[in-house]
């Protein structure tokens, strides 16, 4: 197809300002989950401190450190808990909202989350902070399936993977603007704490200003809202008044097939949605038990246990965010060049090598004296290849797996998911740590070896598909989907499956490269 034909059909590289628009309003929302996840580590010794300080004030007793430590556990595990309720209600949330409309009315959430944690401090109520970290943990939940989805469905089949990166970018440079506000010398200072978690309300802000001229996702206005005009009107303003037909096509095709909305319990019962929801599930679980948490929770107490002194360590801690960052740029390109499973597969290799090198180097940092030196630059690498692949494509490929109507519950279970084992890991890295010591990261180099041999054998490749072509291939396959080998890519072209794994001579498109055989074809891209 030429590329004004493809411009013309909406799957060509066009990128128009209103998307543009868009896209920057629906990652503020990821960018305000990734502040909210990083900020709480800075300002750690000042908020125990006023704790301790605000209790002394009530009755004239200090707390005991066992108190203090079990407050703070509390005040930083409370997020995830948020995290938690908002991720297993998001699908509900956008259904009956919207992807635009239900980011917009979270902005709510986070302006009374952000005033909460802002108050605490001058009313002199430390609870306030509790509260606030656990609605913002709701809020930054509803985002991490909210985002997605939004830009998933607003995006061609041709940019939507360096779009769907856009959500994991956000969140690490929300991450990284966290840690640099936290240092000392700007807002991580005893007096001023308290605006470092109150600006979370920022991107909030941003958002009600940007959302309000951004037009609702096409396929929930069509699907959901049966609302072709509004759909058209959507698609329109998106691809700049380009013809917008072969999508709404593909979008009402896509609403012929999908009857009702999807619960959470189908997910598991239907053959055609249970192998891509385990998938997405695996997906979630590659990033949390990748052993990444333990870099971004501890990366200090690990610095200093390479040899460097507490304020150096701080400092160094910010490089980790930059690192995430700048490779996370790097793949916006090359997701949709090289593909989603190739990367993610790059990503989880390579963070198995070198969470053996981090190992060894710990290990034997006592028998070489320059050992020390290079754990620094080998977590780095590591934390490089989990940008690479874990960190991103498994928040994009659980939008791309499932159809219109099976999305939402998708993204509630998957979300829940990472939130869980975020908390989990979280929660037990420093008791492995203290067991294991320099072996710390040998349980998950094993993790990733089998996370690898996983998406390896089972995960497609969905680069350059349309939803519906994604949803072909768990159709055709039925429970068995994706049993014969690895990367098993949809050759057929607008075939609908008979259920059974078959194509009926008389459905398919001649045109197609799949025509002229018997079953539906698949060729191996890895």
């Amino acid at each position: 197809m030429a590329d004004d034909e493809k411009s013309k059909s909406g799957q060509g590289p066009r990128v128009t300002g209103r998307l543009l628009l868009c896209i920057c309003g629906a990652v503020m929302g990821s960018f305000s989950f990734g502040y909210n996840l990083g900020v709480i580590n800075a300002p750690e010794s000042l908020i125990k401190d006023f704790m301790n300080t605000t209790q002394y004030n009530r009755d004239g007793s200090y707390m005991s450190d066992q108190t203090i430590r079990n407050l703070w556990a509390l005040t930083a595990s409370i997020f995830s808990v948020g995290g938690m309720i908002g991720g297993i209600t998001g699908g509900w949330w956008a259904t009956k909202l919207g992807r635009k409309g239900g980011s917009l009315a979270n902005t709510a959430i986070g302006i009374v989350a952000a005033a909460l944690m802002f108050a605490s401090r001058r009313s002199e109520v430390y609870e306030l902070v509790i509260i606030g970290r656990t609605i913002v943990g709701i809020h930054s939940g509803l985002y991490s399936a909210l985002s997605p989805m939004y830009l998933s469905e607003i995006s061609t089949p041709n940019i939507r993977g360096a779009i769907g990166v856009l959500h994991q970018l956000a969140i690490v440079s929300g991450m990284l603007v966290s840690q640099i506000l936290g240092f000392p010398v700007i807002l991580g200072q005893e007096d001023l704490w308290d605006v470092l978690l109150g600006l979370a309300v920022v991107p909030c802000l941003v958002q009600i200003l940007i959302l309000p001229f951004c037009p609702e996702s096409p396929r929930y206005l069509l699907i959901n809202k049966q609302d072709e005009k509004a759909c058209r009107a959507a698609l329109t303003t998106l691809r700049g008044g380009d013809s917008v037909e072969d999508e709404v096509e593909e979008i009402q095709h896509e609403m012929a097939a999908d009857e009702e909305t999807v619960s959470i319990i189908q997910l598991f019962r239907l053959p055609s949605l249970r192998t891509p929801i385990i998938i997405g599930i695996v997906m979630q679980l590659s990033q949390q038990l990748s052993g990444i948490n333990g870099v971004f929770f501890y990366s200090t107490s690990l610095f200093e246990e390479a040899g460097m002194s507490e304020t150096d360590a701080k400092y160094t801690t910010s490089a980790v965010g930059a690192v995430m960052v700048t490779m996370t740029l790097i793949t916006v390109p090359l997701i949709d060049r090289l593909g989603r499973r190739t990367l993610h597969l790059a990503g989880l290799g390579g963070m198995a090598v070198f969470s053996v090198l981090i190992t060894i180097s710990l290990a034997l940092e006592d028998q070489v004296s320059w050992f020390d030196v290079v754990t620094i630059p080998v977590m780095l690498l590591y934390v490089v290849f989990f940008a690479l692949g874990p960190g991103s494509i498994p928040w994009l490929i659980v939008a791309e797996l499932f159809s219109h109507s099976a999305r939402p519950a998708a993204m509630s279970v998957c979300t829940l998911v990472n939130w869980l084992f975020s908390f989990i890991v979280g929660f037990v890295f420093p008791s492995i740590q203290e067991g294991l010591q320099d072996y710390t990261f040998l349980p998950f180099t094993v993790l990733l070896v089998l996370f690898f041999i996983f998406t390896f054998f089972k995960v497609p490749e969905t680069k350059g598909k349309t939803f519906k072509e994604v949803a072909a291939i768990w159709e055709a396959n039925g429970d068995t989907t994706l049993s014969t080998g690895a990367g098993l890519k949809y050759l057929g072209n607008d075939i609908p499956a008979n259920g059974n794994g078959t194509v009926d001579e008389g459905d398919k498109d001649k045109s197609s490269p799949g025509y002229g055989t018997t079953n539906l074809a698949y060729s191996n891209d890895a």
